[in-house]
């Protein structure tokens, strides 16, 4: 999916356990990425089937996220809504754990969620924006119009009551309009 990309910063490790810097500015910068991330998230999911999201935050508070597991795990997901992609309604998905120490960079203009594979999984993201409540939104995670393969039975879902009414993306109108990036 062009914008998000997947990060696996390098572990080092020996009898003790690993260290990995998991951002460096300075490092990833060098790579092109240049967020100055503000906010620092933490959330744990005790139950197998816990969805949460498909969010976003609409500007002036957008935010780029860099998701990671910090226990079990988890499959990520992100979905282009920016008015105007060739890959608007589109998803991408990638399998985080604590083992693979995998991360998903989402940018703004994306839908997040995801669902837990584990019991009492933890998940950890850096936000570029602080959380404004007054700009939260989400679509559905089972919304048939994208087609998320989430692994399970939809029915199955546990979710908050705020993910569960969330409406369809053909009833939405996206505040994120697609840039062409030279």
């Amino acid at each position: 999916m062009p914008n998000v990309l997947l990060i696996t910063p390098p572990r080092h490790g020996d009898s003790r356990g690993f260290f990995s810097e998991t951002w460096n500015a300075q490092l990833l910068g060098d790579r092109g990425i240049n967020i100055d991330f503000v906010q620092d998230n933490q959330s744990l999911s005790r139950e197998v089937g816990t969805v949460r999201g498909l969010h976003f935050q609409s500007p002036p508070h957008a935010q780029d996220k860099l998701v990671r597991c910090g226990r079990g795990r988890l499959l990520d997901v992100a979905v282009d809504i920016r008015k105007g992609s060739p890959s608007y309604g589109e998803w991408v998905a990638v399998e985080l754990s604590a083992e693979n120490g995998k991360q998903l960079l989402i940018p703004k203009g994306f839908l997040h969620g995801f669902v837990t594979l584990e019991p009492d999984t933890e998940i950890l993201y850096k936000c570029s924006d602080y959380y404004a409540p007054e700009c939260d939104g989400a679509i559905r995670f089972d919304d048939p119009d994208i087609g998320i393969d989430w692994g399970f039975s939809p029915d199955e879902a546990v979710l908050s009551e705020k993910d569960a009414a969330a409406p369809l993306l053909k009833d939405f109108d996206s505040p994120f309009t697609y840039e062409v990036t030279k």
